[in-house]
């Protein structure tokens, strides 16, 4: 009895990491069309109509591309899915008494939006992991951030760059200002309570802080 158990753990195991890598790989090319976040914010808010379009990387603005790797985590093009000096400050912070910041990075982001459901059990944690190793291994950085631009939640009921910029700001993507893109990016913490038209004081210092850190950032290119 228990080695059939043993088998068939080890079995169930097997599929479950085939299945993710193929995940993994259909993601690499196949937009994303629907995410864990999105049937549970559907579940929690029927009320609200999600409103999500796919665009590719060419049709949003370098702004905002820019602007969330400013605000959220401006190692991206340098870690391998895991910026453990900023995990170190965070760590460093919280025992000096401060409020524990998040130190999560774009890829492990993208790896919980896509695959995961939100928490901070162990659990989904090791499955954050996994999945962004999988991802920094089988994606470039380029279409990382592309489908994190497409999928994360940017305002109540509204996922993606392009559904974003259409609802706070009545334009495409692609046309999204310095200052708008900024907006955008500076309610990202906490979209749902949030609003990146018209912002808030606390808003409005933080996407001047982030246009500051967009154009001390250098040079940026995803090539």
């Amino acid at each position: 009895m228990i080695k059939r158990i043993y088998k068939f753990l080890l079995k169930f195991t097997g599929i479950l990491i085939l299945f993710s890598l193929l995940l993994v790989l259909i993601f690499k090319w196949v937009p994303v069309p629907f995410t864990p976040l999105m049937a549970i914010r559907y579940l929690e808010y029927p009320e609200e109509k999600i409103q999500h379009t796919w665009v590719p990387m060419k049709e949003i603005s370098r702004h905002l591309q820019l602007g969330v790797i400013a605000s959220e985590d401006q190692n991206f093009l340098k870690h391998n899915g895991f910026d453990f000096e900023a995990i170190e400050k965070a760590i460093e912070e919280h025992q000096k008494g401060k409020r524990m910041r998040g130190a999560s990075t774009i890829s492990q982001q993208t790896a919980k939006n896509v695959f995961l459901w939100p928490g901070r059990n162990w659990l989904r944690k090791g499955l954050e992991v996994y999945f962004t190793f999988l991802i920094e291994t089988f994606w470039s950085k380029e279409r990382i951030l592309e489908i994190y631009l497409n999928s994360i939640e940017m305002g109540k009921g509204i996922y993606g760059a392009e559904a974003a910029a259409q609802y706070w700001f009545n334009k495409s993507a692609a046309n999204l200002s310095v200052y708008q893109a900024a907006a955008i990016a500076a309610i990202l913490p906490n979209p749902r309570e949030y609003r990146a038209q018209p912002t808030s004081n606390y808003i409005n210092q933080r996407k001047n802080w982030i246009v500051r850190q967009m154009q001390n950032y250098g040079k940026f290119s995803l090539e």
